[in-house]
């Protein structure tokens, strides 16, 4: 065998052993009991040591040391690039930094989740402050000297900077502030009043999954309390969660968790267990989850099929027909939780944790002052004081498990999307007739080809620029929700 041929059995087996890791974090999230938190930390931070030692193995740098990429053919040469990128990566942590960090943010989900229920931002406050110290320690192991917060930015999106989402946010903002302004002044459509039996919610929210192309031969629908979706290849898992005075917040999540599930089961399965093998970055994989969601899953055509399903379900439940329906959907509502905000006001939630964020991890903000400095900018954003901590800095699990650098994934991938949205519907003339039929092959197909099935085959931004055919900037997106809210709301 050449080295390449050893490099990929060994990534193999390194890669199904992160699989099996992720499936803890499953059932940690869904069905492990709540008493085998601190034994579940234990294991977390084994494997995380079992893991880190094999992705610096020395023999992975004599492989590296043998291989010369020019000589590969594409595909080997795209694993190289991965390979390589990782291996520089984790050498840069140390062995014990990297299993203290996964001991800790295992132990403070469970801290966090403890603090949400109570309402409590001071139960978790020292323990946040320990995932800070830590996260920035290893920032700056992996900045070398250079931006601590664009170290942690290259985990989840490779080749973004802060200052490029610096610009491409705040582009974004003002349109979204003054579109957001005229929006809420204006007549509202109909709210969805009432009860929706939670048993029927997840009967429907199945077959919702089955309609946007999920396979359940490989995968399935748990619920949990913030939804995910989790592993790649042969199992695929996601989440959502009920509500019984809330049946959209079951559908759209699942809608939104199939977008990234999906991502993972049309990945060529040539690279399955390989770094080829799963989503290419966050903000590509937000791109499908939100197209999912949004464009496809809220559109008029969607959402009059959706109608008629609803009615099937639930009966009559208010709402005269299809078209106020529609407006119900896309209301714009005030609100407090990011994952449950309208297309309009999701980016604003996005933009006030990047700076938070941003000025955690570079000392400019303690987390003494955090709960002040989240409110402070949420009433300045949204016009209305936040009334407790679960629906403030506590709603979130990002920061508990160390997520660092994740939350502008989600405003980059609405950017992306908005960019597929152009392009899938120029090539997709007849979309609309299709989804009023609750139809989606055509667009799912398209975005297959287009973006899913290549992995982690080109980089992220060139991914979306291939599919979309133009490199990827915010004026979509803006135009899209211009247009859509405009007409909803008369403006």
């Amino acid at each position: 065998m050449t080295a390449y041929d050893d490099l990929m059995a060994y990534t193999r087996d390194t890669q199904a052993l992160g699989q099996v890791a992720g499936r803890l974090g499953w059932d940690q999230e869904t069905v492990m009991p709540r008493g085998a938190a601190p034994q579940r930390s234990e294991e977390m931070a084994a494997m995380e040591t079992v893991l880190h030692a094999r992705r610096i193995d020395p023999r992975v740098a004599g492989w590296l040391a043998e291989i010369d990429d020019s000589t590969l053919p594409a595909v080997a040469a795209a694993q190289m690039r991965h390979i390589r990128r990782s291996y520089e990566r984790t050498s840069k942590v140390p062995a014990a930094l990297a299993t203290r960090l996964a001991k800790l943010t295992s132990a403070a989900q469970g801290i966090w989740a403890e603090a949400r229920s109570a309402d409590d931002f001071k139960a978790f406050a020292p323990t946040l402050a320990e995932v800070i110290m830590l996260k920035r320690e290893e920032g700056q192991a992996l900045a070398a000297g250079g931006d601590v917060y664009d170290a942690m930015l290259a985990d989840y999106e490779p080749g973004t900077t802060a200052a490029d989402l610096d610009a491409m946010f705040g582009a974004m903002r003002p349109v979204l502030s003054d579109l957001r302004a005229a929006v809420r002044a204006a007549p509202a459509p109909a709210q969805l009043t009432g009860t929706f039996d939670e048993g029927a919610q997840m009967k429907l929210t199945r077959q919702l999954a089955k309609t946007f192309g999920y396979d359940m031969a490989r995968g399935r629908v748990d619920k949990a309390v913030h939804p995910f979706s989790s592993g790649s290849g042969l199992d695929v898992r996601i989440t959502t969660r009920t509500n019984p005075a809330d049946p959209f917040n079951c559908f759209y999540s699942t809608i939104h968790e199939v977008g990234h599930a999906t991502y993972e089961q049309n990945i060529d399965q040539a690279y399955l267990l390989t770094p080829l093998g799963g989503g290419v970055s966050m903000g590509v994989h937000e791109s499908q989850s939100r197209i999912y969601e949004n464009q496809i899953g809220r559109s008029r055509a969607f959402t009059g099929w959706l109608f008629g399903q609803m009615k099937d379900a639930f009966g009559d439940f208010g709402i005269q027909d299809e078209e106020a329906f529609y407006g119900t959907v896309n209301r714009v509502n005030a609100g407090y939780i990011r994952t449950e905000a309208d297309e309009l006001q999701y980016n604003l939630h996005v933009l006030m944790r990047f700076d938070l964020e941003r000025a955690l991890m570079t000392g400019d903000l303690q987390v003494s002052d955090l709960e002040a400095a989240w409110n402070d900018r949420f009433e300045a954003d949204f016009g209305y004081a936040v009334d407790k901590p679960s629906n403030g800095v506590l709603q979130d699990v990002h920061w508990s498990v160390g997520l660092f650098g994740y939350f502008p994934t989600y405003s980059l991938g609405n950017v992306y999307a908005g960019c597929l949205n152009e392009a899938m519907r120029a090539a997709l003339p007849n979309l609309d007739a299709e989804l009023a039929k609750g139809d989606t092959s055509s667009a799912t197909t398209w975005l297959r080809d287009n973006v899913q099935t290549h992995g982690g085959l080109y980089e992220p931004r060139d991914v979306i620029t291939r599919a979309a055919g133009q490199t990827p900037t915010e004026a979509p997106l803006l135009a899209y929700l211009k247009e859509k809210f405009s007409g909803i709301y008369k403006l």
